[in-house]
């Protein structure tokens, strides 16, 4: 089982990512982590084959923190992936700028949160 951490602003999408993960064909094993300041401790205690976070407009949730623990996770565990999760809708200029990150090679995927539950475990499973 690849474990996956997962860090979301609302916890209600945090919980249904994670249960959608966790009964995929793919063999996940989710962990929420309720808050940003947790990430990287949970990170370095799990070894996760990846971690996904949402990014928002608003601190901690904002591209300049994530990036931050992103670092910190890649120097510690360069083989964990990292994918973001952006309201392409809510949040436009945000969404290029998550986009501009994995087109610069800081982020292994990014994911657009209107996308069905099924292609978020694929996904995953691609990293």
């Amino acid at each position: 089982m690849r474990r996956i951490v997962i860090n979301m602003q609302n916890s209600l999408f945090c919980d249904a990512i994670s249960e959608t993960l966790r009964i995929s064909e793919n063999e996940f094993n989710p962990y929420s982590v309720d808050s940003p300041d947790k990430v990287f401790d949970e990170c370095k205690w799990l070894v996760p084959y990846a971690l996904l976070m949402e990014v928002t407009g608003f601190t901690p949730w904002n591209l300049c923190e994530r990036m931050r623990i992103i670092n910190s996770v890649r120097l510690q565990m360069p083989e964990c992936k990292i994918a973001l999760i952006v309201d392409e809708n809510a949040e436009k200029e945000l969404a290029k700028e998550v986009r501009q990150a994995k087109k610069d090679g800081l982020i292994d995927q990014f994911i657009y949160g209107s996308i069905s539950a099924t292609y978020l475990a694929d996904i995953v499973d691609s990293l």
